[in-house]
């Protein structure tokens, strides 16, 4: 227990010695509102191409992000928090220049679903880290775990908007509301066409720090090619 409120403490300080650049989340008035931690962090730009009460589409840039490993596991906080705390050490200046970097918004876990259900199903856990502007266009400090990689795969994203921690109980039954609200939609067949009908993998993106109690804002993410 001891250890996770020093890994919280650490977070909450990161982000008040770090926390400076202005949000760039918001491309124009529409869709969501803007996370109250995107107006102290550098957040992964972003466009609203439709906005409706339960969901919005985006299309994002092409940026420069950092990776954990991809993390086996059958819970999501469990696979989640292990590629959180290499990377959250990684800005902190565990890596090979001791280089650190502000902290920025969102934290991405990109989920590659079991096709079995069960207690001892497991499922594949990415964990991302969006890269401050200054490394926008000059190398990134190095280590032996943390690799940086383009994003998105996919250029745009159906995003659901929910509060509160994220939970391993709480974030199918997010998903699966994301995927009723856009039955009907044409983002719905593209969606389908994009993974050929397979499982579709999804996102949790998150805008706070585990020790912040409210204002907590969390999305999952379908993301797409549009047709």
């Amino acid at each position: 227990m001891g250890l996770v409120r020093k890994d919280f403490a650490l977070v909450v300080i990161a982000m008040a010695l770090f926390g400076s650049m202005l949000c760039e989340g918001k491309a124009n008035s529409k869709g969501f509102e803007v996370p109250p931690n995107c107006k102290k962090l550098e957040c992964a730009p972003y466009q609203v191409i439709e906005s409706q009460k339960d969901y919005e589409i985006r299309s994002y840039k092409r940026a420069l992000w950092v990776s954990s490993p991809q993390i086996n596991s059958t819970s999501f906080n469990n696979g989640s928090g292990k590629g959180f705390k290499i990377l959250f050490a990684y800005f902190f200046g565990k890596n090979k220049q001791l280089a650190k970097i502000s902290l920025t918004a969102p934290v991405l876990v990109y989920v590659n679903p079991s096709n079995t259900t069960g207690p001892s199903s497991t499922s594949l856990y990415t964990v991302y880290f969006y890269l401050p502007q200054k490394y926008q266009k000059i190398s990134p400090p190095v280590a032996d775990q943390v690799r940086p990689v383009t994003l998105p795969k996919r250029k745009y994203a159906a995003v659901r908007r929910f509060g509160g921690f994220t939970k391993n109980t709480d974030i199918p039954s997010q998903v699966t509301a994301l995927r009723e609200s856009l039955k009907g939609t044409p983002w719905e067949s593209a969606i389908a066409k994009t993974y050929g009908g397979g499982v579709v993998p999804y996102t949790v993106a998150g805008y706070n720090s585990p020790f912040e109690l409210v204002n907590r804002v969390n999305e999952v993410m379908l993301w797409f090619d549009k047709s």
